[in-house]
Formats: C-alpha cells, sequence, structure tokens
C-alpha cells in the first residue's frame, strides 16, 4: 500500500480508502461488513469514509463496531456532515445547531473520542458560509476533527471556504468528488482551484459503480447480485451507465489491461490515481475478496500510450462539463 499526503496537511492516508456508502447496513449483512473492514486492514488500507446520512445512520454504526479493537493511532476514519438525519427542520444541513449535534452523534456511533476528517457532504446554499466555517473551526479547536474537507463544492466555493478557513486558523485539506475515466468534471475547475487552494481530492466511484469492471456486458443481463440489481440504491446510480454503446466502449479496456497486467477494476482505479491531486480512492466491497484484488491498483504507474488509448477507447462518452458536480443519479455519494 502507498501514502500521499491529504492537501496541504501533514497527514498521510492510503492510496485505496474504504468506503461504506450502499454496502454496510444496507446492501450487505453486517458480518460480511465487519468482514469486508478486516479485510481492508489485512490488506493495508488505513483509511475508512463513511457519512451519518449512509443508511439513516446505521452504515456508521456497523464502522464503529468493526473497527473498535483497532488502535485509533494507526487508523484514519473520516464521515461527512449535511444530508438528513431525522425529520426536524434541524436535521439537515450546515449550520451549526445541525453541524454541533451530528458531530456528536457521529462520534457516538463510530465509538471513537475524534475523527481524522470532518467532511461537509454538499454545500448548503441557505446557511450562511461562515457560520458553517466557525462552527468547523470550533469542532477542531474541541479535538472533535483533526481536518476538514468538503464534498462536491464548485472551484468558488472552494477557494472562498478556504479563504475563510484560514482566517479562523484551520485547514480546509479535501474535497470528495465523483471521479472516473467516465466522469472527469472536476478536472477543469475543481482540480485547479484545490491545488492553488491546497486540498487533495479524496474521489469516489472510481470504477463508475461497477460499470468499469467490465463484468456488465452489452446486450446480456445484469449480473444477480450486482450492484445494478440492488434496489436500496445502487441501481438508481448504475442506470446511466449501463447502455449498450457504453458498455461496448468500455470492452475496449480490456486488452489495454491486459497489457499493464491488471483487471479491469484494477486500470479503473489506477487511471485516477494518476492524477496527482488524488490522494485516495474510494472503494466499496460487497465481498472481503474484492478488497486485495482492489488494492493491487496502489502504486501502479500507467504509461502515457496506455492513458491515451484509454482515451481513444471511451471517446466522446467521457462527461466533462465543469457546470456538473454530482451525477444526477447519485445524491448522496
Amino acid at each position: 500500500m502507498e501514502f500521499r499526503y491529504l492537501g496541504n496537511s501533514g497527514l498521510k492516508i492510503s492510496e485505496i480508502t474504504y468506503g461504506n456508502w450502499l454496502t454496510h447496513g444496507s446492501q450487505v449483512e453486517n458480518e460480511v461488513a465487519r468482514a469486508s473492514v478486516a479485510a481492508a486492514l489485512e490488506n493495508g488500507i488505513t483509511t475508512f469514509d463513511t457519512a451519518d446520512a449512509y443508511a439513516a445512520t446505521a452504515a456508521e454504526k456497523v464502522l464503529g463496531k468493526a473497527l473498535k479493537n483497532e488502535r485509533r493511532s494507526s487508523i484514519e476514519i473520516f464521515t461527512k456532515v449535511y444530508f438528513p438525519t431525522g425529520s426536524g427542520p434541524n436535521d439537515t444541513g450546515l449550520s451549526r445547531k445541525h453541524i454541533m449535534e451530528s458531530i456528536e452523534g457521529s462520534l457516538t456511533r463510530l465509538r471513537t473520542d475524534y475523527v481524522d476528517l470532518y467532511q461537509a457532504h454538499r454545500y448548503d446554499y441557505e446557511t450562511p458560509l461562515e457560520e458553517t466555517m466557525t462552527a468547523f473551526a470550533d469542532i477542531v479547536r474541541q479535538g472533535k476533527a483533526l481536518y476538514i474537507g468538503v464534498s462536491e463544492w464548485t472551484a468558488a466555493q472552494i477557494r472562498e471556504a478556504s479563504t475563510l478557513a484560514h482566517r479562523l486558523g484551520f485547514q480546509l485539506v479535501s474535497n470528495q468528488p465523483q471521479y472516473s475515466m467516465l466522469w472527469r468534471v472536476i478536472e477543469a475547475e475543481v482540480v485547479p482551484a484545490s491545488v492553488e487552494a491546497g486540498l487533495s481530492q479524496i474521489v469516489w466511484s472510481p470504477v463508475a459503480g461497477g460499470a468499469l469492471s467490465g463484468k456488465y456486458k452489452p446486450g446480456a443481463p445484469v449480473p444477480e447480485g450486482s450492484r445494478a440489481t440492488d434496489t436500496k440504491g445502487g441501481a438508481n446510480f448504475m442506470t446511466r451507465w449501463l447502455d449498450d454503446d457504453t458498455l461496448t466502449r468500455v470492452q475496449k479496456l480490456q486488452p489495454i489491461a491486459d497489457e499493464a497486467g491488471l483487471t479491469m477494476a484494477q486500470l479503473a482505479v489506477a487511471w485516477v490515481l494518476q492524477n496527482p491531486n488524488v490522494a485516495s480512492a474510494i472503494i466499496g466491497a460487497s465481498k472481503p475478496e474484492q478488497i486485495a484484488s482492489n488494492v493491487a491498483a496502489s502504486g501502479v504507474k500507467l504509461e502515457a500510450g496506455q492513458l491515451t488509448a484509454i482515451d481513444e477507447a471511451l471517446g466522446d462518452l467521457v462527461t466533462r462539463d465543469p457546470a456538473l458536480t454530482v451525477s444526477p443519479a447519485s445524491r448522496v455519494g
């Protein structure tokens, strides 16, 4: 496992992060989830990402239980705040009230005194940014979070928030966007703004929900038990990638993966890690054996000719529009 600094901080995280959106407390049974966390640890992953809204707070509970016997200083735990965690008018957003109450709930569910990274899961257009950033500053001073990050924020939002963070005396170190060979909207504006402000990307869905793994074939039914059959959320996310034209183009990546000595999923994860502003790629798993395979993408260096071949294979399927910040099919990633 290779490690990279997170933004301009001194914190190092594993190039592969284990994430539990659409799995813990939802797609897989708790025993399988705990076995997957154990497999992640055995394969060198030290960084774990979740959110209070995943599986209506259940995902944090499962992760906390799975990690309860690990030495706290040897792992990095990330979580997020913004999406609803209850039915009340203040159970959502980035108000001071919701942030302060949410960090306490997350720490309880995760069975820890602090999180290494606390992230604004989306931008809150209804709360003054200074109120949000002041609340984050207080959480850092209280020792309940070591660093602050954001998720799916625009370039302008990142610049403004970073300026406020510096004024308030803490670091904004990361952004967590969707990023893959097929979805490259961060490259035009978000990455340059992040480099300027000292943030790294922690990217989610590097395999496009599994579409880049090659297991979905054009003209064939989706495999039983795959994410595309998960009615609790995975199927909705997968819809945009499952047309025959996309899947036919994706199959053209197989010889490129073969040449690199990788599976197609490993190629997809390795591809996002070629971007120097990416600190880590988030992977999920519905079974423990998937972990070791994905971890093999860490440290892989793709050649320029291979990167060109990938672009030629996918062609105009690649989504680059910088006006888009998150796939319409997935609002809680």
